[in-house]
């Protein structure tokens, strides 16, 4: 790997900006679906699911009250972690294999008959079972490689990208639509500088979104023309950041030849406070253009907002280091530090009264994304970094 562990990494992941006025938020979600994780549209609906944990369901929105219009039953399974849907003309396809730590070995594909789906709410499904044909490692190491959360239909196969928390790329494996017990054959890889959550493929217009966010929930596009099912990455893609950040990007779909939805997971945390609900977004290829290449955290020029306390911090973490380094510039006295995990949970808390050191010794922690917050009494300053 690469030492794409700095600093500039994590805050200046660079794309194409989408058009003002390209994208559109349509409003909130319901809380019956706060937890939305994937996005497929189905006669006339938006249909979706929440994600690890819940119930092992499926509800139908309607597209112009945002409201949940019908809740269906997969009266076999059982929501370990769902983390995708997908459709062909036959059947629904729900990915249950999030696999944060890379340890499950009962990675699931649900088949449902569309027939049944819509004449009954409580259904069956059919198992596709798979593995992934190079991962040999199944041991708890903190967040992994193996972690997946989109899903799409291709000719007679599906298609699972992977969420890679520590490469920050994605792999695409190959699985056959029939029920029965695989092994995932690898297609392709791809460096995409962030962790993918959907994809969805137009059968009109043959094009692949992919869909997901950086690290600092700065959500992102990836348009894949021409692929094929051995060649899912082409040379013509295109990368497009979304404005609506920050917002946790979960699902996707097609409506027709150029209209999308997006939807987004509720997201909450304590340290920083920040909640940010569930909702529903829109977009037309048509109204796409390729903008200005900028970063997706614009620093605050403090020229401009003199009002602004002037605190500066960038992190920098070498690879294989157990040392993270830091550069903090503040006008404001600094009463300690702490370093939260992605669940909200402190894991280091230091009390040091004026300008600390510029290193902080992270050994001890896990493979994983963390949080550094600097303290000056009643205001913080955080930055997201990875351990690895």
């Amino acid at each position: 790997m690469k030492d794409i562990l700095s600093y500039y990494f994590l805050l200046f992941i660079h794309g194409f900006l989408l058009a003002q006025g390209g994208i559109r938020t349509l409003g909130e979600l319901p809380g019956t679906v706060s937890e939305t994780s994937g996005l497929i549209f189905y006669n006339g609906r938006l249909i979706t699911h929440n994600d690890s944990g819940n119930e092992a369901k499926l509800f139908e929105i309607d597209t112009t009250s945002l409201q949940v219009v019908r809740e269906v039953v997969i009266s076999n399974a059982q929501n370990v972690d769902w983390e995708d849907i997908s459709q062909d003309e036959l059947y629904i396809y729900i990915g249950d294999f999030g696999n944060n730590l890379g340890i499950r070995r009962d990675l699931t594909i649900y088949r449902i008959s569309k027939e049944e789906y819509t004449i009954s709410d409580r259904v069956s499904a059919e198992t596709i079972s798979f593995e992934y044909e190079d991962q040999e490692d199944f041991s708890n190491n903190g967040n992994s490689d193996w972690d997946a959360e989109a899903l799409f239909v291709l000719g007679d196969e599906l298609v699972v990208l992977t969420k890679q928390w520590l490469a920050f790329g994605t792999k695409a494996y190959g699985i056959p639509k029939t029920p029965g017990e695989y092994v995932a054959k690898k297609l392709g890889e791809y460096p995409i500088n962030g962790l993918v959550t959907g994809a969805t493929l137009n059968p009109n217009t043959d094009e692949l979104y992919l869909t997901g966010y950086s690290f600092t929930l700065n959500p992102f596009l990836v348009r894949v023309q021409g692929g094929t099912q051995t060649t899912i990455f082409t040379e013509n893609m295109e990368r497009l950041n979304l404005d609506i950040s920050p917002a946790q990007i979960e699902g996707i779909t097609y409506i027709d030849n150029d209209s999308y939805f997006l939807s987004s997971e509720m997201f909450s945390r304590t340290n920083p406070s920040i909640t940010l609900e569930p909702r529903l977004f829109s977009f037309h290829t048509q109204s796409m253009e390729a903008g200005d290449e900028i970063p997706m955290d614009d620093p605050i020029d403090s020229e401009d907002n003199p009002e602004e306390i002037k605190e500066e911090l960038l992190l920098f973490k070498r690879f294989g280091s157990n040392m993270l380094e830091y550069r903090l510039v503040t006008s404001e006295s600094v009463y300690g530090y702490s370093i939260f995990d992605t669940s909200g949970r402190r894991v280091q808390h230091k009390i040091r009264p004026g300008i600390p050191e510029s290193t902080i010794d992270v050994s001890t922690l896990k493979s994983s994304v963390y949080y550094l917050t600097f303290y000056f009494g009643n205001k913080s300053s955080t930055r997201p970094f990875i351990c690895n």
